[in-house]
């Protein structure tokens, strides 16, 4: 039987990304990357707020004084919510123009891992993936990448999973919870544009890694040992990320974008740029804070 996938909000975001579970406040966070912005939506009653930037916003964590970090195109940011006092922690790759903030989340170390993405086409291995630690020291962890993307952690903290979505691979590290160190990479996962490039993604409570792969309209459930468990289809072709929400972690969010460059794919599928909900059988993980 299929899914049953149902929208949760209207298609009125470019790039939907990022999305947050925020169990202090049974709300629903996201990014909208191209709209420059962040977005709340209380659970119960579904309504919008949202915190506007000057610039793209590659993604956000939570942090444990109640603040977001996030990444604003080339800088770490400290927002508060409530009063929108900003605080900049520091810059990254702002003397590249051809780079960008993608990707990122905070960890079970409470650092927020946050990588960059060539944000030309055809994309290079430009990129790199950084780890913005507590004291909010910044540091380089990996490069040599087109888009950084896909980051989750075991539910034991053991492995921390990362993707490029241009090469397809999703690479599984050792992870250290207590110094944040990364060490004897694996490639967990190879994909293409039959289940879909892997774009972000989360990890249930069984340790079962879902991916968004945004170039096939499919969200992807992966075991542990790497083996396909499951693949959704989604009612739009470019879904960019799942997270699971609700005060139970049983409902999976998906994210989408326009496919503003296509006329012939937003024609046929209006809903892009929409988030969507379903309940899968399965449970999530509680959301790390920064801090």
């Amino acid at each position: 039987m299929a899914q049953p996938i149902t929208s949760l909000t209207p298609a009125r975001f470019d790039l939907a990304e990022g999305a947050v579970w925020d169990d202090q406040t049974d709300t629903l966070l996201f990014c909208d990357i191209l709209g420059h912005a962040i977005w709340a939506m209380d659970w119960e009653t579904r309504e919008l707020q949202s915190w506007n930037f000057d610039k793209t916003v590659g993604s956000f964590g939570l942090c444990a004084d109640g603040r977001f970090i996030v990444a604003h195109h080339d800088e770490i940011l400290l927002v508060d919510p409530d009063t929108q006092e900003r605080e900049l922690l520091g810059q990254v790759e702002a003397d590249d123009p051809r780079t960008r903030l993608n990707d990122g989340k905070v960890g079970p170390d409470g650092a927020f891992w946050v990588g960059t993405m060539d944000d030309r086409s055809p994309r290079q291995p430009i990129g790199s993936l950084y780890r913005v630690a507590p004291d909010g020291s910044i540091s380089k962890v990996l490069s040599g990448l087109h888009v950084s993307n896909g980051l989750a952690w075991s539910p034991d903290a053991r492995f921390m999973y990362h993707s490029d979505s241009s090469t397809g691979v999703v690479t599984r590290y050792a992870f250290d919870k207590s110094t944040g160190a990364l060490s004897s990479p694996e490639v967990y996962l190879e994909l293409d544009n039959t289940l879909g490039r892997p774009d972000g993604a989360t990890i249930d409570a069984e340790g079962n890694y879902w991916s968004a792969g945004v170039s096939a309209g499919n969200v992807n459930c992966f075991s542990p040992d790497g083996e396909l468990i499951k693949s959704i289809g989604m009612p739009v072709p470019r879904p960019t990320m799942p997270c699971f929400a609700g005060p139970g972690l049983d409902h999976l969010v998906v994210t989408s974008l326009k496919p503003l460059s296509d006329t012939d794919l937003m024609t046929a599928y209006p809903e892009s740029g929409s988030l969507f909900v379903m309940t899968p059988g399965d449970k999530g993980m509680p959301t790390f804070h920064f801090g």
